[in-house]
């Protein structure tokens, strides 16, 4: 449990404000109030006053411990991120670089995706794609490479696509899978292709146009054709999320069975972003059902919100996407409290409620925001964990 964690459940225990907490520690309130909510890191002396002043028996201590030495692997993991992308600008500079190096360059991107820091994901791509249009403008390919040189600008700048929208810009976002949806077609590309406009629907998701996000999910259905790949699972995924976004319940599962169906029929998948897993094909029906009136979609997305998260936890570390599973928790914990059930809405987004500031990308917000007003309805009024919820919610989000 991480210390932010530990002091919410021991001063609820304990039953104290944290105006009696400051008090007792001679700490200031607003400093502990960070604290509790992980805005603000805790040096060890005032773990230790919070410990003795809350009878913790070195609970808190333990947790912060803990805190600390994850800390300091992250920070090892970024070095190492570093150092791998000054080889990538090492690399890019080589003028001997081939065709094949480029390509492995985007699947390795594509792989790390959804666990790199969208700003690094991007800057890494852009350096990519850089190189990969200097060749083409410069003439710098085989007779056959073309193609391969455009399926890579394309791939990249849907890599661009993603990472913008993490940071919470669409209109970049859809200005990259644009060109990526060109160079597909350059390069004759169906899969990827297909692979865009499933992008392009989710970007409109993003800005709440969800008859244009029907509308290009539907378009890429109509290319897929009888392919074994996983773009058409996806897209009808997206197309559920569509629908229910518009109320339509009957088309939602609808749209989800027949990605139940189009999933038997896969034959391989891509590698990462350019991949919908079995974790993700269940992320997205918890995403897609939770929008609607609850009941018996509220109890079908809570499955299938909880199955995501539980394969994403029980695979190896380069196969989690941590990004899509606190989504997962967040689908999860919606999907309780359309249910009524506040305890279980509470428990599950917990975890995420001591996210650092630069893990709380553009899609956390918006869909926590969300969760905190249905915790803030009349129908939880005077229920003490809702309110406490929303308020740990709306208190992460800032001001």
């Amino acid at each position: 449990m991480s210390l932010p964690d530990a002091l919410r459940a021991l001063r609820a225990r304990a039953g104290i404000s944290l105006g009696v907490l400051a008090a007792r520690t001679h700490y200031d309130r607003s400093h502990l109030h960070h604290v509790e909510t992980g805005r603000r890191r805790a040096t060890r002396a005032v773990v230790e006053a919070l410990d003795l002043a809350l009878d913790a028996d070195g609970e808190l201590m333990t947790a912060w411990e803990h805190d600390e030495r994850a800390r300091r692997q992250d920070a090892a993991a970024q070095r190492t991120r570093a150092s791998a992308l000054a080889v990538s600008h090492d690399l890019c500079g080589l003028a001997e670089l081939e065709v094949s190096d480029l390509s492995e360059g985007v699947a390795e991107i594509a792989v790390v995706a959804r666990s790199t820091p969208p700003a690094l994901m991007a800057e890494r791509a852009h350096i990519l794609r850089d190189e990969a249009l200097h060749r083409i403008r410069a003439g710098q390919y085989s007779p056959t490479g073309l193609p391969d040189l455009y399926a890579a600008v394309g791939r990249l700048s849907g890599v661009l696509a993603y990472a913008l929208l993490d940071l919470g810009s669409p209109r970049d976002a859809m200005r990259h899978a644009e060109a990526a949806a060109s160079c597909a077609e350059r390069a004759g590309d169906t899969e990827l292709a297909v692979w865009v406009a499933g992008t392009q629907s989710l970007i409109a998701r993003f800005q709440g146009d969800f008859p244009l996000a029907l509308d290009f999910a539907r378009g890429g259905l109509r290319r897929t054709g009888s392919g074994r790949g996983t773009g058409q699972a996806r897209l009808r995924c997206g197309e559920a999320q569509c629908l229910a976004n518009l109320g339509d319940s009957a088309g939602a599962n609808s749209a989800l069975n027949a990605a139940e169906d189009a999933r038997e029929r896969v034959q391989g998948d891509a590698p990462g972003l350019f991949g919908f897993s079995r974790a993700k094909q269940s992320y997205y029906a918890g995403s897609s059902l939770i929008w609607l009136d609850g009941g018996e979609d509220a109890r079908r997305a809570l499955r299938a919100a909880t199955d995501a998260i539980a394969i994403w936890q029980s695979a190896p570390a380069g196969q989690r996407s941590l990004v899509d599973e606190r989504l997962s928790h967040i689908y999860a914990a919606t999907a309780h409290a359309q249910l009524g059930d506040v305890e279980g809405a509470a428990d599950t987004v917990r975890p995420l409620l001591s996210l650092p500031p630069e893990d709380r990308i553009s899609w956390i917000a918006k869909r926590m925001d969300r969760l905190a007003r249905l915790l803030s309805a009349p129908y939880f009024r005077g229920n003490t964990t809702a309110h406490e919820t929303a308020a740990a919610i709306r208190t992460l989000a800032g001001p």
